[in-house]
């Protein structure tokens, strides 16, 4: 049955190999169920929202569940989703403060209904097809530029997750030199050891190099954890009490959304800017993991609308349910180089999502502890730099907007953003080079709706 579905022979795959691969994307994401109610809550800010904890946790697993499966049945392709990082962010500190202040209080349930509210403009923008017909238009050295801009992405988020880059006053980055951190032990050891598994081809190479670098956390946490209680081995790397936990109840935040006043006029420019994140970052990500994986066929992707209906679906379902926007994950990546090719790692992911429900103490003392999951993304963004050989870097009127998205995208820490600096520049260029046909008029249109939205809305709202 399996085999029939997922076409296991035909994609080169096995069951095995898509569990497996299922289970490595998990590990790497694993992380949001912690950080996602610890944001949406306050917690880890030290204030609060008026959301709870709990409810967000659960909340966060079943819409990652649910818009995961969506995509592993609807659409067949090896990518997770969950609640996205940034957007949860500009949600906490940007969407709950311009309803409060709006005379809105409490402010939440009226950034659910505005999340809610972009989910159903964006479910309306991939019926339609606008958003496959964005998709298509991406030139080839633009979508190779997205994949390797996305792989540096995520290599420099696990170097900084690990504490191997921090925060610099002078230079806004630099290298953390204290290598006799537990921290950056941790995490080379776990580099090294997937590097070395990954290079001869040892199969579950990025998940092996997870556990190994799980065993070393706890055989180190009584050695050094007290002697240095600075490092994130002892305040954030806790072991789990227990294997198995009831989960906390939704109730607090299912269907407490407010539409009516998500709809009022100073909520719009919120509502506009949240589908610009989820139409981009959800595109991005699609370009970057489906050429990671050579799904791409004559610059097209088989399937690309019901990819696009799926996540869709997510953000709708996540927010009646009291999380925020529900997009694919960048770390589905890491399953695809370990040989996910199928919705078999999707279903594989989301079956987990429901599993750490129950699991949560053990799933948050690996997603908790950043750089035990920090390698897997430094290995998979090495992975994807591959795809800069597929950019033309002869033709000018090509590089120049891909390179502009492959630094925009790390440097801005936005795939949307990124993106945008390559959808702005690459008509004007051609244009001016008097080759704007090779652009397109979409191209050229999409340019000025993206200018527009930089100047009348980001502008005014920072």
């Amino acid at each position: 049955m399996l085999e029939r579905f997922f076409k296991l022979s035909e994609n080169r795959t096995s069951v095995r190999t898509e569990i497996l691969a299922g289970l490595t994307t998990f590990l790497t994401m694993a992380y949001i169920i912690v950080v996602q109610p610890a944001v949406l809550s306050g917690a880890m800010f030290g204030t609060s929202t008026g959301m709870d904890f709990g409810a967000v946790m659960t909340a966060t697993c079943l819409a990652a569940a649910l818009a995961t499966a969506l995509m592993a049945l609807f659409a067949r392709y090896p990518i997770a989703q969950a609640p996205g990082m940034g957007e949860n962010f500009f949600f906490v500190f940007s969407a709950i403060p311009a309803a409060t202040a709006a005379g809105f209080a409490p402010g939440w349930p009226v950034a659910l209904g505005v999340v809610f509210i972009s989910g159903v403009l964006f479910l309306a923008l991939s019926l339609a097809g606008l958003r496959e017909i964005i998709f298509n238009a991406i030139p080839p050295g633009m979508k190779s530029a997205i994949a390797a801009g996305i792989g540096l992405f995520i290599a420099f988020i696990g170097l900084q997750n690990a504490g191997v880059i921090v925060k610099d006053p002078g230079s806004a980055v630099k290298l953390n030199a204290d290598f006799t951190s537990p921290d950056l032990i941790v995490f080379f050891f776990g580099l090294l050891a997937t590097a070395v598994l990954h290079a001869r081809r040892v199969r579950g190479s990025i998940l092996w190099g997870i556990v190994a670098a799980t065993i070393l956390a706890i055989v180190l946490k009584p050695v050094m954890g007290g002697a240095l209680p600075n490092s994130m081995l002892a305040q954030q790397f806790q072991f789990a009490k227990a294997v198995v936990a009831a989960p906390p109840p939704l109730t607090p935040t299912f269907m407490k959304l407010d539409l009516v006043h998500a709809l009022s006029p100073k909520m719009l420019p919120f509502i506009f800017i949240f589908l610009f994140m989820l139409t981009f970052d959800a595109i991005g990500t699609l370009v970057g993991v489906c050429e990671q994986a050579g799904f791409m066929r004559d610059n097209r992707l088989p399937r690309a609308k019901q990819a696009m209906v799926s996540d869709a679906i997510g953000t709708v379902a996540g927010a009646a349910l009291g999380t925020s926007t529900v997009t694919s994950f960048i770390e589905s990546a890491t399953g695809v180089e370990q040989g996910g090719r199928t919705g078999l790692t999707g279903l594989t992911v989301s079956g987990l999502f429901l599993l750490a429900l129950f699991f949560h103490p053990l799933i948050a003392m690996v997603g908790s502890y950043p750089p035990l999951t920090a390698p897997a993304l430094v290995i998979v963004g090495a992975m994807m730099m591959r795809n800069v050989t597929r950019i033309d870097w002869t033709d000018y009127t090509e590089t120049i907007p891909a390179f502009l998205i492959l630094v925009g995208i790390p440097f801005s820490y936005s795939i949307a953003d990124g993106l945008a600096l390559g959808f702005i520049s690459y008509p004007i260029i051609k244009f001016l080079c008097g080759r704007g046909r090779e652009a397109g008029w979409l191209s050229g249109f999409l340019a000025l709706i993206l200018l527009l939205y930089f100047i009348f809305v980001r502008e005014k709202l920072g």
